[in-house]
């Protein structure tokens, strides 16, 4: 083998190390992109005496519709990266309990003071003063 032959497959050799890098880093990348459109359903036990878990569902301009123990309303996300912002819309009071309101309202405060979130398969947590975490609906 010649010292041209050796160059070129020197050169093909790093060629293929950077596809395989290029590659790997899609697959984190598209691993960790923010599920826009899906619903998600917080990671908790439903509540004596309910049937209801909170979800949230934002689409791919942040708008969120939110359904809470018993309370339901509008929001908006900003996420840009692994950063978020979350700010309430009009949240319905809909006569509830004041139990169930003050989870509610406390729930929508912890999303407001969330400031990055991370997916993990179907898992998506928002952090804050506290972590927040939802499992996409995939069924």
């Amino acid at each position: 083998m010649g010292a041209e032959d050796a160059g070129r497959t020197t050169w093909r050799a790093g060629l293929a190390m950077a596809f395989m890098l290029a590659a790997a880093g899609m697959e984190t990348a598209c691993a960790e992109e923010f599920p826009f459109g899906q619903e998600m359903t917080l990671d908790a036990r439903r509540l004596a005496g309910s049937k209801r878990i909170p979800s949230l569902e934002i689409d791919e301009r942040g708008t969120t519709r939110l359904e809470l123990w018993c309370k339901g309303g509008s929001g908006q996300f900003s996420i840009a990266g692994d950063t978020v912002v979350f700010v309430p819309g009009t949240i319905e009071d809909r006569g509830c309990p004041s139990d169930k309101a003050q989870l509610d309202d406390d729930l929508v405060a912890a999303l407001g003071e969330a400031t990055t979130w991370k997916r993990q398969g179907d898992s998506v947590s928002f952090v804050g003063s506290r972590t927040l975490r939802f499992h996409l609906n995939t069924n």
